[in-house]
């Protein structure tokens, strides 16, 4: 069986810089906020070339604390409007409600599966108070239009990063410098993946950088002296350990799968198999190769016999969640034929070429 991702094999190749890495975090005796979480958020936010960077626990409370944040600085209030691609994982609508905001549901476009920046002005109101663009499968949004469009209506720009590790926008900068703020997850199957649950905020605002480092904190900052009703959402010292030392590969290993994805896009030849919009460049990190399939079921169930492993993401659109039954509903036509026809092939830095051979003629040979 060709895994959809062999982590196993991934985490094997730092085995020995894990090793050491446990051994001086369990000798060190500092196991929160110490250290490690400093040496990464500073590796981490220089990587971006950002100023400010706080490990948080996961990427869900990444964007929550971001929104938070603004709340506390007054630059939101309950009931104000966040414009969100209807085409996301739910996290990061998720991220929205928790805040007591509403989510703006969006349109994609239909080759990048990323929102439509034309379809956003018509959506804003006086209620709006930021855009947040998800850079979903690892492909960024288009940000120069989002960003002039927030300019001109004085909106925030909040960037959804669980996927985008390393993706470079336009040549020049990454993904988690392009809006305001930025939320990362370092969920093990991220390009850039911990060893459990982790995540980040990046961000060049200093006083968005200094709430959010009391927020994710129990609302303090200076031990039992508590500012702010918040909750406890850290990145810890060995998580930190894990991912400076794979930070170091994430480039490589980025290049890596757009080589995997250049063969798919270049020798998969199937009309039965539409493949993803790649416009060549840095842009696109490929944390997912997505295609879609009119008859998804039969065409999985065809490479689980051929012993490959595939992944829907996902099988279920935002707006037909029993979770936003309020919803249900409503009509967003792309997003729902999206939902209901892609699926993610195998693609990561170990895979070897004799596996990308078996699965591009799998794919080619694949008939309705």
């Amino acid at each position: 069986m060709i895994k959809f991702l062999d982590i196993e094999q991934i985490n094997n190749s730092y085995k020995a810089e894990f090793e050491e890495a446990f051994s001086r975090v369990l000798k060190s005796g500092w196991f929160i906020l110490g250290n490690e979480v400093a040496a990464f958020e500073k590796k981490f936010a220089n990587y971006c070339g950002v100023k400010h960077c706080l490990g948080v626990a996961n990427g869900l409370d990444a964007l929550i604390l971001i929104m938070d944040a603004y709340k506390q600085m007054g630059v939101m209030s309950d009931g104000d409007e966040i414009i969100v691609p209807a085409n996301t994982y739910i996290a990061s609508i998720l991220a929205i409600s928790k805040n007591n905001l509403v989510p703006v549901l969006v349109e994609p476009k239909a080759d990048t599966f990323n929102i439509d920046v034309t379809k956003i002005e018509s959506k804003i109101t006086s209620k709006t108070k930021a855009i947040m663009a998800v850079h979903l499968y690892g492909q960024t949004s288009e940000m120069q239009a989002i960003n002039d469009i927030a300019k001109k209506y004085h909106l925030k720009v909040i960037e959804d990063s669980a996927q985008s590790h390393g993706a470079i926008y336009a040549n020049e900068k990454r993904t988690g410098n392009l809006g305001d703020v930025a939320g990362f997850s370092f969920y093990p199957g991220k390009n850039l993946g911990a060893l459990g649950d982790g995540g980040a905020i990046t961000t060049n605002d200093d006083e968005l950088a200094k709430v959010l480092s009391a927020l994710r904190n129990y609302g303090s900052y200076e031990k039992y002296k508590n500012i702010y009703k918040s909750v406890n959402s850290r990145l810890d010292e060995l998580q930190a350990a894990f991912l400076s030392i794979k930070l170091d590969k994430l480039d490589g290993d980025n290049e890596q799968r757009r080589l995997i994805a250049k063969r798919y896009l270049s020798e998969i030849k199937n009309e039965n198999v539409e493949l993803p919009f790649y416009s060549g460049k840095k842009d696109h990190v490929f944390h997912l190769f997505v295609v879609k399939v009119k008859n998804r079921s039969h065409f999985q169930q065809y490479l689980t016999d051929k012993k490959i492993q595939t992944v829907i993401h996902y099988p279920i659109p935002p707006h037909k969640q029993e979770a936003y039954a309020e919803w249900n509903n409503l009509s967003f036509p792309i997003t729902e034929k999206i939902h209901d026809t892609v699926i993610s092939l195998p693609i990561s830095q170990v895979m070897k070429n004799d596996e990308v051979d078996y699965i591009i003629k799998a794919v080619n040979d694949y008939k309705l």
